[in-house]
């Protein structure tokens, strides 16, 4: 794909994002890596740690800090058709706010409405998007066995409890696709009427200065963020929001707990 081409798409895939909330890029990571991600996800998934409570679901196994258990995920949390969408709509810096597999098993019932960058219900509605959702099918998803729900146009609702469900979808994708998200839309996981199961990873992304769902840099400890790209390091907290200094430790870049040669932002004359 030529690179207007390319700026087309994105022209597309954004506008959709902002006026409907949400998008499906079909197929794009393959089987391999689905079989990948799946193998280092099993030891995790033996039904022995199924949902505590209605929203993680009765029926349902969540596997948390899955970057310390599954390496394989940073080729999806990172993977440059996302990023791209990312990088145009949070500024610089963003962080992994949270990153979990959710496997939900036959019988399982529907989620309440919610909306991933809630911040605590601090910030009144209607706002911008203070952060961007994806879930990775790593399961066919289907219209029986638990796809995600989604309220098009929800973001810009001044609701949280609206009773809309006439004008819900459910996001039918191959596995080794993704929903892309804004993280103040409207969405639940679906029922689960059929006889298998459905895997998915939800990477989410947030503001450089809103604090991570998940306490990554206690999830994902060092040894296991040492062995990631840059980008994947930052996005764990590794990193600190320009211009300013928010995110150091001992008054020092994060980034020297993880990289005895790192050498500070010397670049641009700053030696932190």
């Amino acid at each position: 794909m030529n690179q207007s081409l390319e700026e087309l798409q994105l022209k597309q895939q954004l506008d959709r994002l902002l006026t409907q909330g949400y998008i499906v890029l079909r197929n794009i990571i393959d089987k391999a890596l689905v079989s990948t991600i799946r193998k280092e996800l099993s030891p995790h998934l033996q039904q022995k740690m199924m949902g505590r409570n209605d929203f993680e679901g009765f029926s349902s196994e969540r596997v948390y800090a899955l970057l310390a258990k599954a390496p394989a995920l940073a080729a999806i949390i990172e993977h440059p058709q996302v990023i791209r969408i990312l990088d145009k709509l949070l500024p610089a810096n963003y962080l992994l706010s949270a990153n979990l597999a959710i496997n939900t098993h036959p019988g399982e019932t529907v989620q309440n409405w919610h909306r991933d960058d809630s911040a605590g219900g601090m910030i009144p509605l209607p706002r911008p998007h203070l952060g961007i959702s994806t879930i990775w099918a790593l399961d066919d998803f289907t219209a029986d066995n638990g796809a995600t729900e989604i309220l098009p146009g929800s973001h810009q609702w001044l609701d949280n409890h609206p009773k809309r469900d006439a004008d819900s979808i459910k996001i039918t994708m191959p596995a080794g696709s993704v929903l892309i998200f804004l993280g103040n839309v409207l969405h639940r996981g679906g029922a689960n009427t059929s006889t298998g199961t459905r895997l998915a990873v939800t990477p989410q992304y947030c503001m450089p200065w809103l604090r991570q769902i998940e306490n990554m840099v206690l999830a994902v400890p060092p040894e296991s963020a040492a062995q990631y790209s840059p980008r994947i390091q930052a996005m764990l907290g590794y990193s600190v929001t320009e211009p300013g200094f928010m995110g150091y430790v001992n008054g020092a870049h994060p980034k020297r707990l993880i990289d005895k040669n790192y050498q500070g932002r010397k670049a641009r004359g700053i030696d932190s």
